[in-house]
């Protein structure tokens, strides 16, 4: 067993005593998706990635994208599409000119995407444009006002790959810049309502620590969590799950 894995070990037992109620974000997500992925859906997850949900969700994954009537995936970055396993069709293109016709979907996703929108008016539009009549939007991204947001601002981009690679044992390769400008309630709200969406439903939830493989600091975070997960705290939760449905 590796170092990194025995600290995740340690970490697990650590939040299991003192977070004993945490409900991951991404498991909220899955949730969301489970509750509106039907035989009929056809599907868009845009800036899909390798994968549609994290890579220890596969069984998860499967279920739903076997589910569906038909599943596409768009993503700029070609690596990443090339290795996605999940897609029935593949598109290399840009979010804010989506190659498709218009009422082409039923359900479009994006999970952990809308904190690198640089429009997000235009790309909301170009969502509500490719979206049937009462289709869904349904997105998973970091809340502007939970730490991990605030963090990620205050660290420099240049530093930025590197430290997330170190922590989240993520490849530099795969992590892209962050703009937050749909990422706190009050503009999701407006923004909905200037493209065409009613807020189905809006979810603020926690995610893992940050720091998991760093014991001295892995704890006081999980006490934060922990608080997070209260009523008094909801606004500072780490992240947003949101369903909007297109009017008309």
């Amino acid at each position: 067993m590796s170092l990194r894995d025995r600290l995740y070990n340690v970490y697990w037992k650590a939040r299991d005593m003192i977070v004993p109620e945490f409900e991951y974000s991404q498991h909220v997500y899955e949730a969301v998706l489970k509750q509106h992925v039907q035989e009929d859906t056809r599907w868009l997850d845009l800036g899909c990635g390798h994968t549609l949900l994290p890579f220890w969700r596969s069984r998860g994954e499967e279920e739903l994208t076997t589910r569906c009537r038909s599943l596409t995936g768009l993503d700029f970055d070609l690596p990443s599409l090339k290795a996605h396993q999940r897609l029935r069709r593949k598109v290399r293109g840009d979010i804010g000119k989506l190659p498709f016709p218009d009422g082409a979907f039923d359900l479009v996703t994006m999970n952990m995407v809308v904190e690198h929108l640089d429009d997000p008016g235009r790309q909301f539009g170009e969502v509500r444009r490719v979206l049937a009549p009462k289709g869904l939007f349904i997105f998973h991204t970091p809340n502007l006002f939970g730490y991990g947001a605030l963090l990620s601002m205050l660290v420099p981009e240049f530093i930025k790959a590197p430290l997330v690679a170190l922590v989240e044992d993520r490849e530099e390769h795969d992590i892209f810049p962050t703009h937050y400008r749909a990422n706190r309630e009050k503009t999701i709200r407006a923004l909905a309502g200037q493209q065409g969406f009613t807020v189905a439903e809006f979810k603020l939830s926690v995610t893992d620590a940050i720091f998991k493989t760093l014991p001295p600091l892995f704890v006081p975070e999980l006490v934060w969590i922990k608080l997070l997960m209260t009523r008094s705290l909801r606004s500072l939760r780490t992240n947003i799950i949101a369903v909007l449905q297109k009017i008309g």
